[in-house]
Parts: C-alpha cells; sequence; structure tokens
C-alpha cells in the first residue's frame, strides 16, 4: 500500500515538515517519544520556504479527494506526495492555470498549489516542482458550484445567490492573504454556471435554468436564449464557441449569438460537456429517462457547427464521471463492466475495449465515491474505490503500466501537468515545447447533480 511522504520519511529516521492546513486539523501530531523529534504544526509552515527544484520537463499531479481530505500523487509512480485534512463533503476542480486547484470545502473555494508548474523561456519553456501546499486562501460564499477557466480567467459560480466571482489566473499565490476578485450577479440564485472572458464580456445561464444569456463588457445584454431546458454544464472549443447541455439537445454561443441544436427526443438530457482542442465536437453524456431511474448507456457527440448529435451505444451502464477525451480527440467512456471505450468522435464508432477494473455499480448518492477517469495526453487516470487503486492507462498501448494502492477511498480526481497555459504565462508560446498538448480554450466541467438539482453539501 502506498505510504504518504510524512511516513516514508519517519521510517527512514527522518522529519517532514507537513503543508499546512489552516482551520481542519490540530495543529500535527505529536511523537511518543519526547528524544525523537516533533513535526512542526501543519499551520506554522510559510509556503515562501518550501525548496523549488527544477526538473527536465513537465511532472504530472493527480490530486484526489477522499472522506475527510485530499492527497497529492506524483501522476507517473501514483506515490502520495503529501495529505491534506478537509471538512465535510469535498470536491475539487483545477484553476486552470497549470499548477493550482480549488477545492470545494463547506461555503469556501479553497486554494491548493500541488506544486508543478513550467515557465516560458524564449521557445522552450522551464519546469518546476516543490511540495504540494494546501492554503488558507479562499474566495468564501454561499453554496460554491462550478469552476471555470478561459482565456487566462477563472470564473467560480455560488448557487446559493447566483453570484460569480472573475479572477486573473496569473495572479494565483498560496502566500497571497486573498484572492482579488470582481463579482457579479446573476438574475437569481440557481445551480449555474458562468464563464468571463478575457474582454471582460460574459456568459451566464438564466435563474430558471431555461437557458443562457451573453453580455458585453459593460454589462448589456447582447443576446439571449430560454430554450434551453434544466440548463447544466459547459465546455469550451474553437472560435469563440461555448456551449451548455439542455434536456433535450445542446445551447451553443457561437461569439455572435445563440444557436440551439436539438436532439429531436422529448428528453434526452445532455448535462455533461466535453471538448477537444481545437475539434468543435463535444462528447456528452445522455439521458433519456426523465425520472434518472435507468442507467445512462448512450453518450453523445455534438458537432456545434454543424448541429449534428450522433449517439452511440456502449452497452453497459456509465455516469458523469466516466467521461474524457482521448490526445487525438477520441471520446472515452468506462463503463461498469470495467471497460474503457474509445468511440471515433467523427462517426460514433466504438473502436477499442481496454479492460481496466472489476465490475462495479454506480452508488445511488453522486456524493458516494464512484470510479473516474481523467486524461492527460495520451494517459488516462482511471480511479477504483472498490479496491483503493488508482490505475494509469497507456492509450496507445492499450495497458494499465501503473498502479497505485491507498487506504483511502478515493472519490473525486485532478490532474495538473505543469504546462504553462496560454493567456496566463505572459511569455506563452504553444510551439515552445513539442509535447505541449493542453489549450486553454478547451475545457470541461463536468459536475453533475442529477438528484440533487439544489447543489447541496453535506457540510458535517
Amino acid at each position: 500500500m502506498a505510504r504518504t511522504r510524512r511516513e516514508l520519511l519517519k521510517l527512514s529516521g527522518g522529519v517532514m515538515v507537513a503543508a499546512a492546513v489552516a482551520g481542519c486539523t490540530d495543529g500535527g501530531e505529536e511523537g511518543d517519544d519526547e528524544d525523537e523529534p516533533e513535526d512542526e504544526g501543519e499551520d506554522d509552515i510559510d509556503p515562501s520556504e518550501r525548496e523549488q527544484n527544477e526538473v527536465g520537463g513537465a511532472e504530472p499531479r493527480v490530486a484526489v479527494t477522499y472522506d475527510g481530505g485530499v492527497a497529492v500523487l506524483d501522476g507517473d509512480s501514483l506515490e502520495v506526495l503529501d495529505e491534506f485534512d478537509a471538512e465535510g463533503f469535498v470536491r475539487i476542480n483545477e484553476a486552470g492555470d497549470g499548477r493550482h486547484a480549488f477545492l470545494t470545502e463547506g461555503s469556501s473555494f479553497r486554494l491548493l498549489d500541488v506544486g508543478t508548474w513550467g515557465e516560458p523561456h524564449g521557445d522552450h519553456n522551464h519546469y518546476y516542482t516543490t511540495d504540494p501546499y494546501l492554503s488558507d486562501v479562499t474566495v468564501d460564499g454561499d453554496t460554491p458550484g462550478h469552476v471555470v477557466s478561459h482565456d487566462g480567467i477563472g470564473t467560480l459560480f455560488f448557487d446559493g445567490t447566483g453570484e460569480y466571482h472573475s479572477l486573473d489566473l496569473a495572479d494565483l499565490d498560496v502566500e497571497a492573504d486573498s484572492i482579488k476578485t470582481e463579482s457579479f450577479e446573476t438574475e437569481g440564485p440557481h445551480h449555474g454556471v458562468a464563464v468571463v472572458l478575457e474582454d471582460g464580456s460574459r456568459l451566464e445561464t438564466l435563474e430558471d435554468r431555461s437557458g443562457a444569456r451573453f453580455l458585453d463588457a459593460d454589462g448589456e445584454e447582447v443576446d439571449r436564449n430560454e430554450d434551453c431546458p434544466g440548463v447544466h454544464g459547459e465546455a469550451a472549443g474553437p472560435d469563440g464557441i461555448i456551449a451548455v447541455g439542455c434536456e433535450d439537445g445542446v445551447l451553443v454561443w457561437d461569439g455572435d449569438s445563440f444557436e440551439k441544436h436539438d436532439t429531436g427526443e422529448e428528453f434526452s438530457r445532455i448535462g455533461n460537456l466535453f471538448p477537444s482542442e481545437g475539434s468543435p465536437i463535444f462528447l456528452g453524456d445522455y439521458r433519456t429517462d426523465e425520472e434518472a431511474e435507468e442507467p445512462m448507456t448512450e453518450v453523445a457527440l455534438i458537432n456545434a457547427k454543424t448541429g449534428e448529435i450522433t449517439t452511440t451505444d456502449v452497452g453497459s451502464p456509465y455516469n458523469f464521471r466516466n467521461l474524457q477525451r482521448g490526445p487525438d480527440g477520441e471520446a472515452l467512456v468506462l463503463t461498469e463492466d470495467g471497460q474503457l471505450h474509445i468511440i471515433d468522435p467523427e462517426t460514433g464508432e466504438d473502436l477499442e475495449h481496454i479492460d481496466v477494473i472489476d465490475e462495479w455499480t454506480e452508488p445511488e448518492e453522486w456524493q458516494e465515491p464512484r470510479p473516474a477517469i481523467r486524461a492527460n495526453g495520451d494517459h488516462l487516470y482511471v480511479t477504483d474505490p472498490n479496491s483503493q487503486e488508482i490505475h494509469l492507462v497507456d492509450l496507445n498501448e492499450g495497458d494499465v503500466i501503473t498502479t497505485g494502492e491507498f487506504d483511502f477511498d478515493p472519490n473525486e480526481i485532478v490532474v495538473i501537468d505543469g504546462r504553462p497555459v496560454e493567456g496566463v504565462s505572459s511569455d506563452y508560446d504553444e510551439h515552445g515545447d513539442e509535447n505541449h498538448d493542453h489549450d486553454d480554450e478547451d475545457h470541461d466541467h463536468d459536475h453533475d447533480h442529477e438528484e440533487d438539482d439544489d447543489h447541496g453539501h453535506d457540510d458535517d
């Protein structure tokens, strides 16, 4: 079983100073032997004192939540680098700057530095690592929900008020006292999403979840569409495309106006959308049972340019955490029979199956751990709460190449590869690193609450 770095250093006779978790721990464990050096209290750590190491290339890291905390893993070995306590049911999202994540904890978005990043330097990048650090830097509000990044701007949405806060991703810093944000209000509280663009214009969902509207930098409404019942999810693509899911199709902002693409079914909820760099085709979940009693076995492929929606039946149930895109835009779907399906995004053809985990069944409550997948280039991370494992799959070879074993049930997962991000790094050059495969224009946000549209959190 994988040990935390603290355990490994104690075993070797060393002492590790744990990263801070202000307000969430009792200040660290005391040693049983008075002659044995004690760990410093986690609240006493100065993040500026962490050692920084230059490395030969981008080093991905994985952040995974579990009941009572979050762990940061080495993206290659899946060894635990550090663990941090967190209260209640916690969620996690990439911040969008290639280094940080936001932990949703109680009434806050809390900043986590996973400790990997890159800095452009002429026609190449320099890469660095340091110890992970969970800060007490937060953005607070009523019922935090979706996190979006676009054009170097992050947007944090609060369902309880319908307010959202935008921030410059280049300014994120766990050494700061706070995060400078600009606040906006939608027309009322709802489980929604908003996107703030570099020029200050913005897209936001409507209070009654009937659709969305687009506003210019002065806050004047440019266009509105109320033909998207149950609006949920968001993803961005090339040429200014922003798409949101509906209960009968997809609503697309093309940079100038909204256009609705219908499925032709009376009820066919597309609640989560997954993009691929440079492609107008989005992968979406596809539910045809309005009562959500029957599991989903079909996925949707939506061409935002042509309006064509293709569905593919994968033959076994899946859920919203089981969808991702491959390095060439492939649609990736993990099903309850333990297989990973690789689907052609142009035709919907199910090209290949890879056996990854044992059969499993989706739990009744969406907060409960269930297998989840996250892609990073030609690698895919697959969690298996039943066995307390995470698998690293090589999509080119079709094999599991690494498995990490843990003493917790992995729940939500993000992968941050440490590469510079367009709009965040001032000297960014997407051609400066031949391995660069991350474009901030393409992002997805797969938080779904089909049994709880009020987005209730367990804050006990």
